[in-house]
């Protein structure tokens, strides 16, 4: 069973951050993945996640590929694996206005791979490389051009689909939104955002079966409860059905989170 922690840090000082992967290495989880937003800029705080740790995975997740050009990724990727072998996996995503997102990241692929860096050569092992893809086209992306896929705000089913899409071979790695107390307003609210403000995660969940009564009003119970596990017992139930559908690692964004959170949920785990 292969469990992280996934987090926005986004105004959170470096000492929290520092504190947080020291944390989450103690605990015994296996990677911290993080969001890339309004924040620091993604490489960099990875490196000071890494450097913060001693075993810990850190992972971008996701590094916007419209904030930086192929080069400076394909740069920093390799810096990072060769200062922390082994520890670094660079989740790539995000939205170029006016650009199809498939179009759009297949050549930002083919920059990265071009990319000239004679000073920088690939490190061994190569850290590992993924897109948050969701729908088909970007999963066989995915597939065809990188290491694996990160999905992100998706249901158990949509894990078993990807699997499905990406064949045996591929990492994937799932985030899932997690409330540890019974707290059906904060789960609401969280998915909210995405229905009202994410149309890609809206197409996503259509395409898995949601109506557009599922994503009015904030989103139905059903659709509420299929996207956040509620309660310790869920949370558990959760993880285990993601790994069950093929997930490689379940990485947990843990909504309300308070002190003891991390401890709680480390306790959920075998």
């Amino acid at each position: 069973m292969s469990v992280g922690i996934w987090r926005f840090f986004d105004g959170a000082p470096i000492t929290e951050l520092r504190e947080t992967a020291a944390e989450v290495e103690e605990l015994g989880f296996d990677a911290i993945w993080f969001g890339e937003y309004a924040g620091r800029e993604a490489f960099t705080q990875a490196g000071l996640l890494l450097a913060a740790t001693s075993k810990l995975t850190v992972a971008t997740g996701v590094a916007r590929f419209d904030q930086r050009s192929p080069l400076a990724a394909e740069g920093a990727i390799r810096a990072l694996g060769e200062a922390y072998p082994g520890r670094f996996i660079a989740g790539l995503g995000g939205h170029r206005p006016g650009a199809r997102p498939l179009t759009a990241l297949r050549e930002y692929l083919d920059g990265m791979d071009a990319a000239e860096l004679p000073g920088l050569p690939q490190p061994s092992p190569r850290p590992r490389r993924v897109l948050a893809a969701l729908g088909p086209k970007l999963l066989d992306l995915a597939a065809e051009r990188t290491d694996g896929a990160h999905p992100y705000f998706v249901p158990p089913e949509h894990t078993a689909s990807a699997r499905e899409r990406l064949g045996p071979d591929k990492y994937l790695a799932v985030e899932q939104a997690v409330v540890l107390d019974d707290s059906p307003s904060v789960a609401r609210e969280h998915v909210d955002l995405y229905v009202r403000q994410a149309p890609h995660h809206q197409v996503n969940l259509r395409r898995l079966g949601f109506t557009e009564e599922d994503l009015a009003d904030g989103g139905s119970d059903r659709l509420v409860d299929a996207v956040v596990a509620t309660g310790e017992p869920a949370v558990a139930d959760r993880i285990r059905a993601h790994l069950d559908a093929g997930a490689d690692h379940v990485c947990v964004q843990v909504l309300a989170r308070t002190p003891d959170s991390y401890r709680r949920l480390a306790d959920l785990l075998p």
